[in-house]
């Protein structure tokens, strides 16, 4: 058995750039191909190993894309040139990151399918009217954290892109309004940096929405609790309103 055929995952560690191939702005450092039918896309143009003596060798070299058998050892790493350049283009339309951006869009909700479209064509997008925050939340909610696949990246800053220009009193309300998986999507946006940099003014909460984000914190996000309870400031009493 080929030791490639033990492959049941690829990291890459390198991004495609030149003149003639620039990268996708929101292309990730890294990321990684865990379907079967994509590794065995990669497999197929996998460059051939060199024979040494009776014994096929694969390279454990530093290159940009590396194969791991099931327990966790590198079993290859090349370079992606050649035939498998194509494949890890990060704008080339039959790539995997951009199949890897083609399906996070397809799973977006529906009023936020065109923006995602925009986002994962490495277009400036217009902002949609008339969608929830509550509904972005959910959003965000869904992505990943692991490296995994190569929307990683543009999945996360493409929410955080509409709940950023919002009042803390319109983030309350999405805060409310959302469901389960939304508060895990807002206790994440609260606890990064598009929320905690704000000037204090900004960061204050009403009681009702505060106290969602530290009891779902407390119970499903303990990592993020201790920036909340910095961060996330009383109002001088809960009185949100829609604007």
């Amino acid at each position: 058995m080929k030791p490639t055929s033990r492959t049941v995952r690829i990291a890459v560690t390198h991004a495609l750039a030149d003149r003639d191939h620039p990268v996708h702005p929101a292309h990730p450092a890294e990321y990684e191909i865990l379907d079967r039918d994509e590794i065995a896309e990669v497999l197929a143009a996998w460059p051939p190993a060199e024979p040494h003596d009776d014994f096929e060798c694969m390279c454990h070299g530093g290159g940009g894309v590396s194969l791991y058998e099931a327990g966790g050892e590198r079993i290859g790493s090349v370079d992606p040139t050649g035939p498998l350049r194509p494949l890890f283009d990060s704008r080339d339309p039959a790539g995997l990151p951009s199949r890897h951006r083609a399906r996070w869009v397809a799973a977006a909700p529906e009023d936020l399918r065109e923006y995602a479209g925009a986002c994962a064509r490495g277009e400036e997008p217009r902002p949609p009217r008339g969608v929830p925050l509550s509904t972005v939340f959910g959003w965000l909610g869904t992505v990943r954290e692991h490296p995994w696949d190569a929307a990683r990246l543009v999945a996360a800053l493409a929410p955080q892109r509409l709940l950023a220009p919002a009042s803390a009193d319109e983030l309350a309300w999405g805060v409310r309004e959302t469901d389960r998986t939304g508060l895990d999507g807002a206790v994440r946006f609260f606890a990064s940096e598009a929320f905690t940099t704000r000037h204090p003014k900004r960061r204050r909460v009403p009681d009702t929405a505060r106290d969602l984000l530290l009891r779902h914190a407390r119970s499903h996000r303990p990592k993020d609790l201790p920036v909340l309870e910095r961060r996330l400031l009383h109002t001088p009493e809960d009185r949100v309103r829609r604007s």
